[in-house]
C-alpha cells in the first residue's frame, strides 16, 4: 500500500491534489472560466456560484471551497456587476497563503481577453504549483465523506454497508468521517440517536431528521425517485436504511452543517436541508451537490455508492465510485473503482470489501487517479440556501 502523503498548507491541514480552482462568480462568468481551464483541465478545475443576487451561505462556501487543502491557488472570474463579494473572497484566500487573481471581463477588454489572460495565468501558476513537495501525512488528517445515488435494491446490502466498515476503520484511525441527506434517514432517526456521544446530540440528530421531514412535506416531495422504485426499492424508509448504512457503527460524534469542518476525528452527520421556511426548492439538486458541501467541511474524497450506475465525479476532491450492483458493474467497469456487487454473488465478504474501499482511499490520497478524474469528470453544483449556526450541543466535546 503507499505511503499517505499530502501537500502541506498554512492552517496546518495537508491536500491530497494540488489543483488550482477557476472559480466563476456568477453564471455570466462561467464561460469564460470553463474556456480558461479547459487546455489544463487536469490540474484546473472549475467551481462557482450562478447567482446574481448575493447569498451569506454561498459566499461562505465559495471561501471554504477556495481555501480547501486540496487547492494550491485560485483563479476568481468575475463579469464586474454581480453582487457577489469579490473583493472579500480575494482577501480570504490570499489570506491562506494562495495565490490568487480577479479577472473581471468587462475591466479586462471582454471574452477573448479574459480567457488569453486566464490561461496565461494558470499555465504560468501550474508551473510554480509543479515544484510542491508532498510530505508524510497521517491517516489520522485525512476528512473522508460519503453519498449514495442512484440507489437500488442491492445498494443497501452491499455497497452502504461496505462503505460503513470502511468508515468504521477510519474512525477508529483518527480520521474524521461525515455522512449526509437528512432527507435519506426518515424513519432512521432514534437508530442514529442511541449512537449518539450525548443525549444532547440525540436530540439534535433527531430534529434535523424531523426538519427534513418537514421540509419534504411542503414541497409535496421526497427523496425518492422513479429510478428507485425501478431498481427495486418500495419506501423511503427501506431507502434510509440502505443509505444508514454507509454510516457504519462507530459513536456519531457530531452533526455539522454545509462549511463546519470537523474539530477532530469521529463519525458526523452533516445536515444539508436549509434552515427556516421553505424558500430555495429542493435542498439538494443532486449528488453533487452533496458532495460539494461535504467538501466545503474539508473532505479530501468522497466514497459514492450507487446501483444503478452514476458515472459522476467532482472538481477539486476525488470520487471512489462503489457499485453496488454486479450487473450494473459489468456494464460500468471502466466508471466503477470497486465492485461491491461480489458480496451479492458470493465471491467476496463486507469485510473484505470494506478493507478494499479502504485501502482505495489511502492510494488514492498518497496520489493514485480514481476512475472518475482519470475520464476527467469534474461536476461542480452550488445554489442558494440558508442555514443558522450550530448549537454547543452539536459537537459535545
Amino acid at each position: 500500500m503507499s505511503a499517505l502523503t499530502g501537500y502541506p498548507r498554512a492552517d496546518g491541514r495537508k491536500g491530497i491534489r494540488n489543483v488550482v480552482a477557476v472559480a466563476y462568480l456568477v453564471e455570466c462568468a462561467h464561460h469564460v472560466a470553463r474556456e480558461i481551464a479547459w487546455p489544463q483541465r487536469q490540474s484546473a478545475h472549475v467551481i462557482g456560484f450562478p447567482g446574481c443576487f448575493p447569498n451569506t451561505y454561498a459566499q461562505a462556501m465559495m471561501e471554504r471551497l477556495c481555501t480547501h487543502p486540496n487547492v494550491g491557488a485560485v483563479l476568481l472570474v468575475s463579469l464586474g456587476c454581480e453582487s457577489f463579494n469579490r473583493y472579500q473572497l480575494e482577501r480570504v484566500i490570499r489570506e491562506s497563503g494562495r495565490p490568487v487573481e480577479t479577472l473581471v471581463i468587462q475591466r479586462d477588454g471582454g471574452t477573448a481577453a479574459t480567457i488569453a489572460r486566464g490561461q496565461q495565468w494558470i499555465s504560468e501558476t501550474l508551473a510554480e504549483l509543479d515544484g510542491s513537495a508532498r510530505v508524510p501525512m497521517e491517516v489520522s488528517e485525512l476528512v473522508i465523506g460519503t453519498v449514495c445515488g442512484g440507489s437500488d435494491g442491492t445498494s443497501g446490502i452491499s455497497g452502504n454497508p461496505a462503505v460503513g466498515r470502511a468508515f468504521d476503520r477510519f474512525v477508529s484511525e483518527g480520521a474524521a468521517c461525515i455522512f449526509e441527506e437528512t432527507g435519506e434517514l426518515i424513519g432512521c432517526e432514534e437508530i442514529m440517536a442511541a449512537r449518539a456521544e450525548t443525549p444532547e446530540l440525540a436530540d439534535e440528530l433527531r430534529a434535523s431528521v424531523a426538519k427534513a421531514a418537514r421540509y419534504y412535506a411542503t414541497l409535496g416531495f421526497g427523496s425518492f425517485a422513479a429510478g428507485n422504485a425501478d431498481g427495486g426499492l418500495t419506501t423511503i424508509e427501506e431507502k434510509s436504511m440502505g443509505a444508514y448504512a454507509k454510516s457504519g457503527n462507530s459513536r456519531i460524534s457530531g452533526l455539522i452543517k454545509p462549511g463546519d469542518i470537523p474539530p477532530r476525528g469521529g463519525l458526523y452527520l452533516m445536515d444539508v436541508v436549509p434552515d427556516g421556511e421553505v424558500r430555495f426548492g429542493f435542498p439538494n439538486i443532486s449528488d453533487n451537490a452533496e458532495i460539494v458541501e461535504m467538501m466545503a467541511s474539508g473532505a479530501h474524497l468522497t466514497l459514492f455508492v450507487t446501483g444503478r450506475g452514476s458515472v459522476v465525479g467532482s472538481a477539486i476532491a476525488p470520487v471512489i465510485k462503489v457499485a453496488a450492483n454486479p450487473q450494473m458493474y459489468e456494464r460500468l467497469a471502466a466508471d466503477m473503482d470497486v465492485n461491491a456487487g461480489r458480496i451479492i454473488t458470493g465471491h467476496a465478504t463486507l469485510e473484505e470489501i470494506g478493507d478494499e474501499i479502504h485501502d482505495l482511499a489511502l492510494r488514492v490520497g498518497a496520489g493514485e487517479a480514481t476512475k472518475s478524474e482519470a475520464l476527467g469528470h469534474a461536476e461542480f453544483i452550488l445554489t442558494y440556501k440558508s442555514f443558522e449556526p450550530i448549537g454547543p450541543a452539536c459537537l459535545p466535546v
